[in-house]
Parts: C-alpha cells; structure tokens; sequence
C-alpha cells in the first residue's frame, strides 16, 4: 500500500497544532500529531523539506523500516524536533495499518488490557483555599485523581496556577513572559496545601503534584519526605532529568513515588532510570518520543523493572496525540495512568474523536484507527500565531528552570 501525499497541517483553533496527514494510494490516510509547544515550526520544516520527500512510494505497512530509516538514517539521531516528527510519522501509519484491518489501533497492540482509562485532571488555584475548591470541582465531575497546584505567598506568578482553570495553555505570549521562583518559599508552602487536601477530602482521592524540573535533588528529597505523610500518587519532575543520578539521591531520602519524563525522546533518556529503578512511573507520549512503535519499547524495559506508565496529557497534545496514546494505555500491560487536560470546543470541533470521559476514566471507541480525525477546512480557519512557554527567574533575576 504506497504512500502517495503527505502534508503538514498547521492550525491554531486557541492555541497552535501541528498534524500530519499521510495518503496511500488505496485512498486510506491516516494522521498524527507532531506539535512542539513553543517551538512548533521547526518540526514542520523538519518534516516538510527532510521526511515528506522521503516518504513517497513506500509502502506504508512497513511501519518498523520506516521508523528505522528516519532514525538511523538521518545520523543526527535523537532530540526533541527529529523524535517529534518521527511520532507523526508514525501515529500516522498505525492509523492506517487499523484502518486497513477495519479495526481500532489497540487490536493491533494485542488487545485491551483493560476496559478504561484511569485519568488525573489538573486543579489550580491563586492560592491554597482556591486551589482545594478546584480539586472539589474535578472531583465532583468524577476524577479519581487529582494533580494539586498552588501559587505561592510572595510570589506574583508560577507554573501550573491559570486564568483559564480548565484550559491550561502555559504559552501564553508573542514573547516570553517572565515568572518569579524562590525554592525556600516554596519548599515550606507545598506541605501546607497537601495538608489542607487531604483534611478536606481525605485519603481516598490519589493526589499528585507537578514540580517542574525545580529543584535540586537533595532538595526534592526533602519535598518528598515532606509529603510522605500525605500519601501522594506521585510527585512529578522533581529535578532535570538530564543528569539521571541525582535521582538516586532522592531515592535514598524518601518513599513518595517519582515520575519523570514528558521531556524525553528515546528510550536512551531513561534507561538508567528504569534499569536502576530510580522512578515509578515513566511519562515519556506518543508525540515526543518516537511514536507507538518506539514507546512500545520504552514501556516493556519500564516493565522488566516494576516501572508503570504515566504518559504526559497536557494541551499541548493534540486530541490525535491522546486519541493514539488512549489506544496504548488500553493495551499496556504496566499502565499507571494517563494525564488528561482537556481540550477546548474549538479545538474538539477541528479533531473530532471517538474517545470520552466517564466517572474518571477515558474510553476508546472502536472506530478503525485511532479514533481521531481532522477537519481542514475548519482548521485553515485558523491561522498559525506565534506563542512562546514562559521563562523562570530566581528573585536575584538570574536564570532558573521554567
């Protein structure tokens, strides 16, 4: 079945997309995402001037040589833009190898595992009190689990606390908008918000919590040992992950669980993490690392070492990303669970989609592929506008992770 069109389909109905969309000859297409928040162009141009050309007239069944060709053959392996269009190159061609079958993508993984979903929405609030009645919103809409952000005394802005409290979109500005971070402030204030969680609602709800890459590890150390009393799902990014060692110092100092790695892009950045089981829960999604075929892989090590699933879900991800990642969580067998921030109605009404929420847990349909479609001529509507993630300041003005 020979691949005879590829495009790059650009769209901003809110905030910016970038889809592929892949036809073979039979006149079956299929479609995946490959948006890189804050840096999306750079992937259509890799994918436009370098991928696309390469694509046409190859049989679109042959999904693993097709994935080897563009990862070992561009010799600049790795990195987030090469894996981002490798994804959708990938996405793409499992939607279609499903479609050819008549069946839904998660057939071809093996089958169900299970029956649905286990997702975590993301409550925020100004401050702690406002930050409780967002997670007793979420939980009275039928979430199981509950990621927790506050802002900080002191501090005029920090990540994870929006305007908007059930669209989070953090690139937000033609340029970069500027946060303010002071760990010691924020050390002594998180404690406070999960104890006022969890004396609100108890200790059925799993709560989880986002650091960002923001601290050091003998510092998040201290946050998890801190936290252990609360009995927390996980707390997530706790330190860059570039130097996967300083998890081994966190290890050392407490028991709550650890999640990393919605930045990474192949199974290279977490191995050691894995294979010395330095975390719980590996976040690496369909769109950033490679596609199904190279999470597969990832996921399987992850199991080999009592490591689960908890692939990243934020906006940033088209619908096309959560709708293949839906079908992966359905089949995995070491799934933890799937981060779910839900899309806006423009955004739904350019990606329709068979999957849905029900008493917190995402459902697949059984539509052929992977369940999600575009419509062009409604995303033409909307053009391509410039926005930027935020940077991070300490209080002295120098620079800190965003």
């Amino acid at each position: 079945m020979k691949i005879i069109d590829a495009k790059v389909i650009v769209t901003c109905p809110g905030r910016n997309f970038v889809t592929l969309k892949i036809t073979t000859e039979s006149g079956i297409y299929g479609i995946g995402d490959a948006t890189l928040n804050g840096r999306e162009l750079p992937v259509v141009s890799y994918l436009e001037d370098h991928v696309l050309p390469c694509l046409i007239g190859r049989d679109a069944h042959q999904i693993e040589d097709i994935w080897q060709y563009l990862y070992r053959g561009c010799y600049w392996r790795r990195g987030p833009i090469t894996m981002t269009a490798i994804a959708a190159v990938d996405t793409a061609l499992w939607d279609i190898k499903a479609k050819a079958a008549e069946l839904p993508l998660y057939q071809l993984l093996g089958g169900k595992s299970r029956n649905g979903v286990l997702v975590y929405g993301h409550a925020n609030g100004e401050d702690i009190e406002e930050t409780v009645d967002e997670v007793a919103r979420y939980l009275e809409m039928g979430y199981k689990a509950v990621r927790a952000q506050s802002g900080i005394p002191g501090l005029p802005s920090t990540y994870g606390v929006a305007k908007d409290k059930m669209f989070y979109e953090p690139a937000d500005a033609e340029l970069p908008t500027e946060n303010i971070w002071s760990t010691k402030q924020y050390l002594n204030h998180v404690p406070k918000l999960f104890d006022r969680l969890r004396d609100k609602f108890g200790f059925d709800a799993h709560l989880l919590h986002d650091v960002h890459h923001r601290l050091t590890p003998i510092e998040a150390a201290r946050l998890g040992k801190s936290l252990e009393e609360f009995s927390l799902f996980w707390i997530e990014d706790a330190v860059p992950a570039e130097n996967q060692a300083g998890f081994r110092l966190i290890r050392q100092h407490t028991v709550t669980p650890l999640a990393v790695g919605e930045v990474f892009n192949t199974i290279w950045d977490c191995k050691d993490l894995i294979q010395e089981q330095l975390i719980d829960y590996i976040r690496t999604t369909v769109v950033h690392a490679g596609g199904i075929t190279h999470l597969r892989r990832i996921a399987d090590l992850a199991a080999l070492h009592h490591v689960r699933t908890g692939s990243h879900g934020a906006t940033d991800l088209s619908p096309v990303c959560m709708g293949a990642a839906l079908h992966f969580d359905s089949w995995v067998p070491n799934f933890g669970i799937q981060e779910y921030m839900r899309h806006t109605e423009q955004t739904n009404d350019v990606f329709p989609h068979d999957y849905h929420f029900d008493d917190g847990l995402l459902y697949v349909g059984d539509t052929p592929g992977h369940g999600v479609d575009i419509d062009e001529k409604l995303a033409a509507k909307y053009p391509y506008k410039r926005a930027y993630l935020p940077i991070n300041r300490l209080k002295d003005g120098a620079m800190w992770n965003w």
